[in-house]
C-alpha cells in the first residue's frame, strides 16, 4: 500500500508538471506505469477523458473537452466550420460533434470519441487563416473568423446556408470588420462570387 501511494506521489508531479492532462504513451514514456494508471483511475485521483487520454480529477472542469480531445489525439488537424463559429461565438447552434479539417491525403484518424466529422482541405484552403487558441491549457488550432465565415459559405451544402448568413450577421454585430480579410479568404476558398451578394446587403 505504501509502494501504492508513492507511486501515485510520483505519478501525481509527473502529471502536474505536464499540465494536468496526458495520454497514456506519454505518462508511460515519463516512467508511469499502466497498472500505477489504471490504480489512479480506479481510486478517482484521475480521470478518463477520452481513450488513452487522462486527467487530473481535482483540477477544474475543461470548457471544452471534447475539443480538447481531438485537439491532443489529431495534433495536425484544424477545428474549422461549426466548432470554429462556436469557438469564436458566430452560431446559435451547438455543435453536436467537432468539426475538424485535416489536409487532403491525411488519413482519417480512428477516434471512438468525441464524435468527429472530418473535411479535406487542400493546399491554401488548409494551411491559410490557422490561429492557436489556448483551450483548457491546451493549444488549439482554430481558423479565424474570416476565414471560417469563407469555409462556410464553401461547404454551404453541408452546414447549411442559413448557418453561414447567420455567422455572417453576427460579424457584422461585432463591429470588428475587417472586410480585406474577408474577401482575401472568400478567394483562397473561391467563394468570392457566392459571397458577394452577402457581402453587399450584411456589410
Amino acid at each position: 500500500m505504501e509502494k501504492e501511494k508513492e507511486g501515485f506521489k510520483k505519478a501525481r508531479q509527473i502529471f502536474q508538471l505536464r499540465g494536468g492532462m496526458l495520454r497514456m504513451t506519454e505518462a508511460m514514456h515519463a516512467g508511469i506505469h499502466r497498472r500505477t494508471l489504471y490504480g489512479m483511475r480506479n481510486s478517482g485521483v484521475l480521470e478518463r477523458i477520452g481513450r488513452g487520454l487522462y486527467r487530473l480529477a481535482d483540477l477544474p472542469a475543461l470548457m471544452s473537452p471534447d475539443l480538447v480531445s481531438v485537439a491532443l489525439k489529431v495534433p495536425k488537424g484544424v477545428i474549422c466550420l461549426i466548432s470554429a463559429l462556436s469557438l469564436h461565438d458566430m452560431t446559435t447552434q451547438i455543435p453536436h460533434e467537432v468539426y475538424l479539417a485535416l489536409e487532403r491525403g491525411a488519413e482519417p484518424p480512428r477516434l471512438e470519441y468525441p464524435p468527429t466529422r472530418y473535411f479535406w482541405f487542400s493546399g491554401q484552403a488548409f494551411s491559410a487563416g490557422i490561429e492557436i487558441q489556448n483551450i483548457d491549457g491546451i493549444e488549439l488550432r482554430v481558423y479565424t473568423i474570416e476565414k471560417t465565415l469563407a469555409d462556410c459559405f464553401k461547404y454551404r451544402n453541408k452546414i447549411g446556408l442559413d448557418t453561414a448568413v447567420e455567422a455572417l450577421r453576427l460579424y457584422r454585430e461585432q463591429k470588428q470588420l475587417r472586410v480585406g480579410e474577408l474577401v482575401k479568404y472568400a478567394k483562397v476558398c473561391r467563394v468570392e462570387s457566392v459571397m458577394r451578394p452577402y457581402l453587399e446587403a450584411v456589410l
